[in-house]
């Protein structure tokens, strides 16, 4: 644990599932918008989720800041118990990190974690005739940001909540890899871009079923909970990222493990038409794809 120049974890499966994110000031989050403990929680849940998505479980956190020196040391204080809050919710530690100066907050974690002897569920796995599933919900972070930017926060606090605080399922990532999953991401960008990924790491066709499916039914739950427009709702579930659900492809024989529900099927390219994602049979026609860090405003 921390207290030396190093720590020293056991690695019982002899490898060790590891990922890092950051998360700016003003880029990633608004101090005004979230608490430090808001902000401590979301640093070790998105975190969690990759380890999650994997197949893993965690088992340590690494957990280094970048700080104003006007910085209000109980802002720090509440940080940290967000940070301890998340560990204990996930049951993980943080067993060391660093501290600098910064002109802005910056919080990077790195995440360590455990296979228990089970293949690592990779990008790549997804195969024709798959059901493609999710495991969580989706558009609720990005419903809740979109009210935190109207200034409408007391219209539906549940879902701002979820912007500030997500909870992903991250007891699902083993069991996805138990249940015979071929391949599992986390949904940090967006269900589109997300899943653009893994239709490319794995050269198929995702297609999503939006119309009929639990997303229509997700989107329709934001319509009425925001009183935006179906459209609008409906980019909240294919764009919005944060969730940190976990998006997966499963043999169609498979059964789904609790928590898990099929929202599309993997199909093979046709000729000339390559890799990608389909909504309802067609590419999608709304605006976006999702978040891009380098976009202006993302």
């Amino acid at each position: 644990g921390p207290g030396d120049d190093a720590a020293v974890l056991a690695a019982p499966d002899g490898r060790v599932v590891a990922t890092a994110d950051v998360l700016v000031e003003h880029r990633d989050f608004r101090r005004d918008w979230s608490t430090g403990a808001d902000v401590g929680w979301k640093a070790v849940m998105q975190n969690v989720a990759d380890v999650a998505a994997m197949g893993a479980t965690c088992t340590g956190l690494l957990v280094a800041l970048g700080l104003p020196g006007d910085l209000d040391v109980a802002w720090v204080d509440d940080l940290a118990a967000g940070v301890g809050a998340a560990c204990r919710a996930v049951g993980t530690n943080v067993v060391g990190g660093d501290l600098s100066g910064a002109s802005e907050v910056v919080v990077a974690v790195t995440a360590l974690g455990d296979l228990g002897g089970r293949a690592p569920l990779l990008r790549s796995g997804a195969r024709p005739g798959d059901l493609v599933t999710v495991a969580g919900t989706l558009g609720r972070s990005a419903a809740g940001l979109d009210l935190l930017r109207r200034g409408a926060a007391a219209d539906a606090p549940e879902l701002v909540a979820a912007h500030r605080r997500p909870v992903p399922p991250w007891e699902q990532g083993p069991a996805a890899a138990l249940a015979g999953a071929g391949a599992l991401m986390d949904v940090s960008d967006g269900l589109l871009r997300d899943a653009g990924r893994l239709a490319a790491a794995s050269g198929v066709v995702l297609d999503l079923d939006l119309r009929d499916g639990v997303l229509g039914r997700w989107a329709h739950a934001l319509a009425a909970a925001t009183g935006v427009g179906r459209a609008t709702a409906d980019g909240f579930v294919l764009t919005g990222g944060e969730d940190h659900a976990l998006l997966g492809c499963f043999p169609a024989t498979a059964a789904l493990p609790a928590g898990v529900t099929a929202v599309g099927r993997v199909r093979a390219a046709a000729p000339g038409e390559g890799p990608g994602v389909l909504v309802d049979g067609a590419a999608w026609a709304g605006p976006g794809v999702g978040w891009d860090h380098f976009a202006p405003g993302g």
